[in-house]
């Protein structure tokens, strides 16, 4: 189960940082030594986040080491790909903790990880620049910790971006002038995810406490909660409360984690459809007819409406973090799925792994 705890560092990851710097502090940059420091975090090496460039030819990916990596889809998916094609235009050290979540504006990468949301230009960063070019930090009720940020949301209709984390609270910042106008309280524990009902204005979040919580964006009111768990056909009681992910569509959303992977009617509070996949669900989406969800085993869920699992197509990923589909360019539209690897599965035809994306 995804807790918040997941930033611990493994017995072996430890060494590796204390090699870094160990040899950081001695000058020792041998690159026998740096080769094996590598070994260690390509092994221990978790991709949290993706997102896709404005032009659809670039994918980005962040772990948790604090690193960003661009990839060439445009190079990867050319009929003329060689293995260096799979492997990072340009990486750079964004952040000091890991990279949760990631979104694109039509000018900027905006990345955010330990407290703070930084932004950088794609023009800059495709000619394999990586200057920072602001950051900001939500006004926090306490300055003893620094909570993480974990998911963040793009408002097009009032350019704002709304971010959530470990503070249980929503912050809404206007992208404009880089100033927060609204936070969102009423969760009593960590927030996983955020998903838009754009057209009704309203934010959904889902929560280590159990719930589903709507909101008015113009208001910052909560509209309504949702106590997953406490319906009968969703509760998973062995593997606990807590909401990972959430999508939604107009009147419906889909929801899972600890409870059972659950397609629900908003204006009637009813889950219509529970599906039977018994691992905890951790990605979901919404694709044209059908429903696309990941999480704790190594396979992409091809999941119809009605509850039927058309399809489970395998990946090399152990656990699936972050799936994203490149809507940017029909050209390169791909299925990308990234998790417990430094390898990003791509998917061309969402039916098969193609091939993986490689961090280096």
């Amino acid at each position: 189960m995804l807790m918040k705890g997941r930033g611990l560092l493994s017995l072996s990851l430890k060494l590796a940082a204390s090699l870094r710097m160990r040899h950081a502090e001695e000058g020792n940059t041998a690159p026998q030594t740096m080769d094996i420091q590598r070994s260690l975090e390509l092994l221990h090496m978790t991709v949290y986040s993706q997102s896709v460039s404005p032009c659809g030819k670039y994918l980005a990916a962040g772990n948790n080491y604090g690193e960003i990596a661009i990839f060439s889809l445009s190079a990867a998916l050319s009929s003329e790909a060689k293995e260096e094609s799979k492997k990072p235009v340009v990486s750079f050290t964004a952040h000091d903790g890991p990279i949760y979540a990631m979104v694109s504006t039509d000018r900027q990468l905006l990345s955010a990880g330990n407290g703070e949301v930084k932004a950088w230009n794609w023009s800059e960063i495709v000619k394999k620049g990586c200057k920072e070019a602001w950051s900001r930090r939500p006004p926090y009720g306490s300055s003893l910790e620094v909570p993480e940020i974990n998911s963040l949301q793009l408002n097009l209709k009032d350019n704002s971006l709304l971010m959530a984390g470990g503070d249980c609270s929503i912050h809404m910042m206007d992208l404009e002038s880089g100033s927060f106008t609204h936070e969102f309280q009423g969760h009593s524990d960590y927030i996983h995810c955020l998903a838009l009902r754009e057209q009704l204005r309203e934010c959904l979040s889902g929560s280590e406490d159990g719930t589903v919580r709507l909101w008015d964006l113009r208001t910052g009111n909560q509209v309504q909660s949702i106590e997953v768990h406490k319906y009968e056909e969703c509760n998973r009681p062995q593997n606990g409360k807590w909401i990972r992910c959430l999508a939604t569509d107009s009147d419906w959303m889909v929801c899972g984690g600890g409870p059972a992977l659950t397609l629900w009617h908003l204006r009637s509070v009813t889950p219509t459809t529970i599906f039977p996949l018994p691992q905890c669900q951790q990605q979901v989406m919404f694709y044209q007819d059908l429903i696309l969800s990941a999480g704790h085993s190594p396979t992409i869920n091809h999941l119809q409406i009605s509850g039927e699992v058309k399809a489970q197509i395998p990946c090399m990923l152990h656990c699936v973090h972050s799936l994203s589909i490149n809507e940017q360019s029909p050209e390169h539209k791909v299925l990308t799925a990234a998790g417990s690897s430094h390898c990003i599965d791509v998917f061309t035809n969402f039916g098969y792994r193609a091939f993986s994306l490689v961090f280096t």
